[in-house]
């Protein structure tokens, strides 16, 4: 399995109250997979993937990515190892807003081993992959939201990781973009990685494999 989640739980602390936004969650994802979590706000969908991803260190459970336990890896080095294997997609872009697309797009390279020339033709090909030719030297700014998330779907591929973890891409599109985006998460999938979405958009749902439903924290049911 590329990603594995095996009983993970997470809580937060709510005033005098502690909450359990996700609560023994298993699920796993293998090569050429591409799986979806839906279910209302606040049911633990961003909660999930942020364990999944190594940014969220879970109070239970165990998440391995590529056969490595990511929460032994030390903080310093869990940051390297998912730059090279973890690619996100967000609903906000989170591009810089004061860099040109080109530059956004190699963002990741700061964490990147690859020689700086390999890794600005590969910047140079994804840019034109995903048709910002005419906009690489635009900020994010003069860019439509369908030109920033595919901005941001080139920078979180510019790595070549093995997973994608996507948190409602198509939350800020119209139908026409939210295809073009979905299109190319299926496409990576079908070249051999992983993908995670999470959404209650029905559009991206559809597009997935196996869909896993999540309320309150807990899986809820599965289809496949």
């Amino acid at each position: 399995m590329l990603l594995e989640l095996d009983n993970v739980g997470k809580s937060y602390v709510n005033g005098t109250q502690q909450v359990r936004a996700v609560d023994g969650v298993s699920l796993s994802i293998d090569a050429g997979e591409f799986v979806a979590v839906r279910g209302p706000s606040g049911c633990g969908k961003t909660t999930l993937l942020l364990m999944a991803g190594g940014l969220l260190s879970p109070d239970q459970g165990r998440v391995a990515l590529s056969g490595e336990d990511l929460y032994e890896i030390a903080a310093g080095q869990r940051a390297a190892f998912r730059a090279t294997h973890v690619g996100f997609v967000f609903q906000q872009f989170h591009l810089v807003p004061y860099l040109s697309v080109q530059d956004n797009v190699l963002v990741p390279s700061v964490s990147g081993t690859s020689p700086p020339t390999a890794v600005r033709q590969r910047a140079s090909e994804l840019i034109s992959r995903f048709g910002l030719d005419q906009r690489r030297d635009h900020v994010p700014a003069a860019l439509s939201t369908g030109e920033r998330q595919r901005a941001a779907l080139a920078r979180a591929l510019l790595n070549q990781p093995s997973v994608l973890l996507a948190d409602e891409p198509t939350g800020n599109l119209d139908r026409e973009n939210s295809e073009i985006v979905l299109n190319h998460l299926r496409a990576f999938a079908a070249g051999g990685g992983a993908v995670l979405l999470v959404s209650h958009d029905d559009q991206a749902i559809g597009f997935a494999d196996r869909k896993i439903d999540l309320q309150d924290g807990r899986i809820a049911g599965r289809e496949s």
